[in-house]
């Protein structure tokens, strides 16, 4: 047991946050996201949603301070009259952390980019376009 580690982080998420690098990115999908035939490592953690456990990675993730640093799956042509209640949810709690605004990309270039992710960690989000990608900063 460590101190300070929220308990949703797991020691295998652990593990992956603290091998990553300034730049390199994670995913952190809904239940619905192809992360076994799109990641190269991918973390399950089917007991928690997306903000919760964002808002706990936050606590021990730098953001990178000088690129785009959170991206969020936009949605398709078909569904563009939905209301995506869960990007309010991950805006206040990617502002505690940084000032900048979520990128918005295309469905097929949300899965591109993260097929080149660090990792993707599925959980068991219901809510639909729940899908965030996190870009790691320096630890200062």
């Amino acid at each position: 047991m460590l101190k300070g580690v929220p308990k949703i982080i797991t020691p295998e998420l652990l593990k992956i946050l603290c091998e990553m690098g300034h730049g390199d990115e994670i995913v952190l999908s809904d239940g619905n996201f192809p992360g076994n035939s799109i990641g190269r490592t991918v973390v399950r953690s089917d007991a928690c949603g997306v903000p919760e456990l964002l808002d706990a990675v936050l606590q021990l993730f730098p953001l990178d301070s000088y690129d785009n640093n959170v991206y969020l799956m936009d949605k398709t042509e078909s569904d563009r009259d939905l209301d995506i209640p869960i990007w309010d949810e991950y805006r206040r709690i990617v502002a505690k952390h940084t000032d900048k605004e979520p990128v918005f990309l295309e469905r097929f270039e949300f899965y591109e980019r993260a097929r080149k992710s660090y990792a993707v960690v599925v959980t068991g989000e219901g809510a639909i376009y729940a899908n965030i990608i996190l870009k790691k900063g320096v630890v200062k």
